[in-house]
């Protein structure tokens, strides 16, 4: 199993900590993560907001590929109704060829109603931008030529430069949680992304209607996915429950409040259907039904425990790709670091052992 990290740059939660804070501090858990045998290093673009602030995972990305040069570097990812295609795609070319093919690119559209209004932009709109702009950038960084002819980006073709010198291949995936996403996703040919905020069997029908229309469009069976999950790891299992509980409960909070999940928006911004019925079930389960459900599907405890979970997802969802974060909700940089050392020791080794269905198939 591909097994990374995600560096959330959240400060929602703690009292009286500077921004450098938590920015030296995550940095830290990721040189740990890098060191200690995880295969990527993953991050969110948020911005202006205590819920996370990394506001160019690019530029993070390419410092870190200076720092770590062992380890894959990904975005999870890089929204692009916030951007211009065409400086992504020579920000990411920039950056693949400073690590050598090290770089997972990973697109979003956006969710936070708050952010788009700071970027003068407007959510209407971002399901249009993400469809243009992704096959954009995708083909860019494949070919090293960008073109378009769409209603939001008519760019005439271009080279960029420095030329993209590493195949993208496998290495484009797309976060996607509404249906319209799953589809752009399949289109893509990415590694389709989610999150762990919800149980796992009630995403399969979005998870198998990834892989079929990714099999529709290329005749291939899909990439697997990857799942970005929040861990609570420790020696013992009612402390672990109890911290999980906690810092569990507050990310859900820190989600309520920045997404406005309790408000009524959704349901009038087009193409966030999904996210409307989302909003529509949190108002009904309230705070502590959400942090239930996000229990049931992140995993926590000793790492024993966090295995069997895991085990238990494989076989609901399949094979797939983990992005683990470690600190998210208010977690305590010394709970953080316990939690990652302690699963690069006991949990990681068991899951880089574990083989792909296929592997296991061709093995016979």
């Amino acid at each position: 199993m591909d097994v990374g990290m995600m560096m959330i740059f959240a400060s929602y939660g703690w009292e009286n900590v500077g921004d450098d804070q938590v920015w030296e501090e995550e940095i830290r858990l990721a040189r740990i993560a890098a060191d200690s045998g995880f295969d990527a290093l993953w991050s969110a673009e948020h911005h202006f907001f205590d819920y996370s602030f990394c506001p160019d995972n690019l530029q993070l990305m390419t410092y870190l590929a200076g720092v770590c040069p062992n380890i894959d570097l990904g975005t999870a990812a890089v929204i692009l109704p916030w951007h211009d295609p065409l400086r992504v795609a020579e920000q990411a070319s920039v950056l693949d060829l400073l690590c050598k093919g090290r770089l997972r690119f990973g697109m979003g559209r956006g969710l936070a109603r708050r952010e788009f209004v700071a970027f003068r932009g407007t959510m209407d709109e971002s399901r249009e931008r993400f469809d243009e702009a992704a096959p954009m950038i995708v083909k860019a960084l494949r070919t090293g030529f960008m073109e378009g002819d769409g209603k939001h980006y008519r760019q005439p073709r271009i080279e960029i430069r420095p030329r993209p010198k590493y195949s993208f291949d496998g290495r484009i995936y797309a976060v996607a949680s509404s249906e319209d996403s799953v589809e752009s996703a399949a289109r893509l040919g990415a590694h389709m992304v989610m999150f762990s905020d919800r149980p796992w069997p009630m995403r399969m029908p979005a998870i198998q209607r990834n892989r079929d229309l990714h099999r529709q469009f290329h005749g291939v069976e899909a990439p697997h996915m990857m799942i970005t999950d929040f861990c609570i790891c420790g020696p013992d299992l009612e402390q672990s429950r109890d911290e999980a509980r906690r810092y569990m409960g507050k990310f859900v909070e820190s989600n309520f409040h920045h997404y406005e999940f309790l408000g009524d928006h959704f349901a009038t911004v087009k193409g966030y259907d999904a996210y409307a019925q989302k909003a529509e079930i949190a108002r009904k389960a309230g705070l502590e039904g959400a942090v239930d459900g996000f229990m049931q599907a992140a995993v926590w405890g000793t790492p024993d425990r966090i295995l069997r979970e895991l085990e238990a997802r494989r076989a609901t969802v399949g094979d797939f790709e983990l992005n683990t974060s470690f600190r998210f909700g208010g977690v305590p940089y010394a709970v953080a670091e316990r939690g990652l050392k302690l699963f690069a020791k006991e949990v990681l080794p068991v899951l880089k052992s574990w083989k792909s269905a296929a592997a296991k198939q061709a093995a016979e």
